[in-house]
């Protein structure tokens, strides 16, 4: 069985500001005009489907768009409709492991800031670190996910998700951490296809209401390299897909020729 996108509609990626995008991607395209357009949409439907779930508050938004400071660093996939509409978006922030696990965004969750589990979390995310450093590959935070009602329940959803599993294969590998909603069964998806709750020495930590969100939250981890066997033909062909998918960037083609020589010859 394979887990086929609709015709009509198709995944685009941006790409983060000043990255050097890896050689896995062959349909890189640098138009600043035409991701900045698509970012102010993306984060349009965020502000909107947000709202609707009673997750921000409307002073949250700026000009009706949810912006935060990390999606300039950020990947971000979208699903475009047959109109060219953002219907489906989710993001992904890729970080060595050299980064202070305090400026993660689990480390400024709920969860971090309760006394019984600030403790546990910090030493979960230890171990996580641990386990990039012995296989060499990054950390990534995945959030941002937002869906439009014209894709809920259909299989675009599922992979979108899929496609995170997909994307930081392309990216070389990652320890994924993610802040999940409850809500739309997001975390439940996630553990379907490969998502645990997060663990320390062997115990796992719960899931925790967060007042900022208005609903309940996981703390959860993925590894790019491990979803559940049953889903791993479907990343396969999406990882195939992305390769192929139109990534744009905002560098001029010079700008990203340079990054792209300097990266994989280890220069600044």
């Amino acid at each position: 069985m394979k887990l086929v996108s609709s015709g009509s509609r198709r995944f685009v990626l941006l790409a983060p500001a000043q990255c050097a995008v890896p050689a896995s991607f062959t349909g890189v395209q640098s138009d600043s005009s035409r991701h900045q357009d698509l970012l102010f949409e993306m984060q349009e439907l965020r502000g909107r489907v947000y709202l609707e779930d009673g997750a921000i508050r409307p002073d949250e938004l700026l000009d009706g768009r949810h912006s935060v400071d990390v999606d300039g660093e950020s990947w971000h996939l979208l699903i475009l409709n047959e109109h060219q509409q953002v219907r489906g978006c989710i993001r992904c922030r890729q970080h060595s492991t050299d980064i202070d696990p305090q400026e993660l965004a689990v480390s400024n969750s709920a969860l971090a800031r309760s006394i019984e589990w600030r403790g546990p979390l910090e030493n979960a995310l230890l171990e996580e670190f641990e386990i990039a450093r012995r296989r060499g590959c990054d950390l990534a935070e995945a959030g941002g996910l937002a869906l439009d009602q014209e894709i809920r329940g259909t299989t675009e959803a599922l992979r979108l998700v899929l496609a995170i599993y997909a994307l930081t294969e392309l990216l070389g590998g990652v320890v994924g951490l993610s802040t999940v909603t409850q809500r739309h069964c997001s975390a439940s998806i996630l553990r379907r296809i490969g998502g645990r709750p997060l663990e320390s020495d062997g115990l796992q930590l719960p899931p925790y209401y967060d007042p900022k969100y208005d609903c309940q939250m996981e703390v959860m981890r993925f590894y790019s390299w491990d979803p559940n066997p049953r889903y791993r033909i479907w990343v396969n062909e999406i990882k195939a897909e992305l390769a192929e998918t139109c990534v744009l960037t905002r560098q001029s083609h010079r700008q990203h020729a340079y990054r792209a020589y300097a990266s994989s010859r280890g220069l600044r």
